[in-house]
């Protein structure tokens, strides 16, 4: 079966992660909504990640990161980056 990667946003309630995750180029679970709403996923793995952290204060901090996982009870709102992988989205 051949991958892709979709680069994604995934937010949380104090964090934004934004990475790369390795989906089915087409067909059972090929779509961002359905990977995630499989039952039996705990976490969501990303590759190439950034994790902008919102921090008390009303500023942000963000790293950088070969491999993350992002447990999916976390995930408050998900969706494809469309910036074309450039910088990646700050909290407004």
């Amino acid at each position: 079966m051949e991958k892709r990667n979709l680069r994604v946003v995934l937010e949380t309630d104090r964090h934004r992660i934004v990475g790369e995750l390795t989906l089915p180029n087409e067909g059972y679970r090929s779509r961002l909504s359905d990977y995630l709403n499989q039952g039996d996923l705990g976490f969501v793995a990303l590759t190439n990640a950034t994790v902008i952290e919102r921090l008390e204060s009303g500023a942000t901090d963000a790293t950088e990161h070969e491999f993350v996982t992002v447990g999916t009870r976390h995930v408050l709102i998900a969706y494809p980056d469309e910036t074309g992988g450039g910088s990646p989205p700050i909290y407004g």
